[in-house]
């Protein structure tokens, strides 16, 4: 298993280049699925698990109104950039959160960054902190998905910042190679790190949360041939 230092060091890369890769541009997309549910349901406390930039819980909150969400991510950039929309968020592990909520997300494709023994431990985590009643709300990679979306080679410049990612998908790991050139006065500084996602099926995830399956929908971002995503909601019962 990584050391939190490097998977603050991936992520803390990925925090720099993540308006270069297109995500922002179809998220819109995936957050209309946890939208749509989440508003179905009467809930006063959502956290979000791997916040990111904070776009999700400033999208939710904008819409929903909710009394009190918080954002957790390992990367301080990433808490950063969610404080800096004026929304509470710390850099910590979820199974060092002291407090239990009505909803827990992880959105877009953060179950994916685990392997096996990891996505074991946090769903246990997950569980533990869910209010009986609360549900969690996520989305995974499917195959097609890692096949056919994720794969290959893909570079950007924007004057600033040169950024090359080469991806493979192999026995079910899926592993990229960032490399990143960003300028600074006359120079360019180089930074490299590796960042993995693992496929995982939906009766696994069910069965390592002992939470009830409420929601498994397909999601297809890039309209192509079949799903890339699945969208799952469970229910602790």
């Amino acid at each position: 298993m990584p050391n939190t230092h490097q998977v603050s060091a991936s992520l803390d890369l990925y925090a720099k280049v993540e308006d270069l890769l297109g995500v922002k541009e179809v998220a819109s997309r995936l957050y209309a699925h946890y939208l749509l549910f989440l508003n179905t349901i009467d809930f006063a406390t959502l956290l979000d698990v791997g916040c990111g930039s904070g776009d999700f819980l400033l999208q939710m909150q904008k819409a929903l109104d909710i009394p009190q969400v918080k954002g957790i991510d390992l990367s301080p950039l990433m808490v950063a950039k969610t404080c800096a929309y004026d929304i509470d968020a710390e850099c910590i592990d979820l199974c060092d959160v002291e407090v239990n909520y009505n909803v827990i997300t992880a959105v877009f494709d953060m179950l994916n960054y685990l392997n096996q023994s990891q996505l074991k431990a946090f769903l246990l985590c997950v569980n533990k902190h869910l209010n009986k009643g609360g549900v969690f709300l996520c989305d995974i990679n499917t195959l097609y998905g890692f096949e056919n979306v994720a794969v290959g080679s893909y570079i950007v410049d924007d004057e600033e910042r040169f950024l090359t990612v080469d991806s493979d998908f192999e026995k079910y790991e899926y592993i990229s190679e960032f490399t990143l050139f960003e300028k600074e006065n006359t120079c360019y500084k180089k930074s490299q790190e590796t960042i993995k996602q693992y496929y995982h099926c939906i009766e696994d995830i069910v069965k390592y949360s002992g939470l009830e399956l409420l929601v498994n929908d397909e999601v297809n971002l890039y309209e192509l041939d079949e799903a890339d995503k699945r969208f799952i909601v469970l229910k602790k019962v």
